[in-house]
């Protein structure tokens, strides 16, 4: 528990660079006394802790000093490792990192979690996709990506790029687009090319009020029943707390989603292996489609 809250201290000093006693006492439920007792520990394994007095006196480390892996309990140590692998995406230059701290760490590599975001058959696309967009938020450069929207239509925008996230089983880039001049999420497998401009931007911050704003359609309350046999793909697709069972085994789905284009295909894609049953006037426009299709592959 010691150990434990002395590798706090220090993390926490590293990451805010002063601090004084009492606050510090507050953040871990300890006395004052205790405190500067753990500084002292600290201070005596080496690292350059030290106190300062006055009115802008306190607690923090020298700005150069990097943690020892000493520090560092085995729990922590596989913490850090199970992360990087989580999010290893290119497979060299992450590959050797994790290698790297494995020797620092002096940890055996085990292979009990692999992950792997590519699509089948496309590594090196994705990979490219993910070099080119990484390198543009590490170095703040304008990108021109050709995306395909949920209209059908297939359009350059410029962007700056800000960040990636995984979200929902996809991954997306968060972005000021400056064809919209507004902030935009993009869905990485739509992308269909890209490349850098040659052209920097200040960094910016990505607004938490506008994380949905490039799928900002309605919501509709929708309720779907599948057989016994779609199990594979209710469960793959819906949450658990949306799915249930009627008398006859069969899963019905109530679950909310966007009514557009998109909903049509993604329900055509169950075949005949899914009954809408509310709302009403999405069974019609589903009927529609599907009498297109038909008659668009009438022999």
């Amino acid at each position: 528990m010691k150990e434990s809250r002395l590798f706090k201290i220090m993390y926490y000093l590293l990451e805010k660079g002063k601090s004084t006693a009492p606050e510090l006492a507050e953040r871990f439920e300890v006395s004052v006394r205790t405190i500067y007792r753990d500084i002292d520990v600290i201070s005596s394994a080496g690292v350059p802790i030290y106190v300062t007095t006055g009115r802008n006196g306190g607690i923090q480390i020298a700005e150069d000093y990097v943690i020892d892996r000493l520090f560092l309990s085995d729990e922590e140590k596989d913490e850090i490792l199970t992360a990087l692998k989580s999010v290893a995406i290119a497979e060299n230059r992450e590959n050797d990192i994790i290698s790297k701290l494995s020797s620092i760490f002096r940890v055996q590599k085990d292979h009990w979690l692999e992950v792997d975001f590519s699509r089948w058959g496309s590594k090196s696309l994705d990979s490219h996709v993910f070099e080119t967009l990484k390198k543009g938020i590490l170095t703040n450069t304008m990108l021109c990506i050709t995306y395909a929207n949920t209209r059908g239509e297939i359009k350059d925008r410029v962007i700056c790029p800000i960040k990636l996230t995984y979200k929902a089983k996809s991954w997306y880039v968060k972005a000021y687009c400056l064809s919209k001049k507004d902030f935009r999420m993009f869905k990485l497998t739509r992308i269909i090319n890209l490349y850098e401009v040659n052209r920097h931007f200040h960094p910016l911050r990505f607004p938490s009020e506008n994380n949905e704003k490039e799928q900002q359609i309605q919501l509709q309350q929708i309720v779907l029943r599948f057989p016994q046999m779609m199990a594979y793909r209710v469960y793959d697709e819906f949450d658990v707390e949306e799915i249930r069972k009627d008398e006859n085994d069969d899963f019905i789905v109530s679950t909310k989603l966007p009514v557009d284009d998109w909903l049509l295909g993604y329900l055509l894609s169950f075949g005949s292996n899914v009954q809408i049953l509310e709302p009403e006037y999405l069974k019609n426009a589903v009927w529609k489609e599907a009498k297109k299709i038909g008659e668009y592959h009438k022999p």
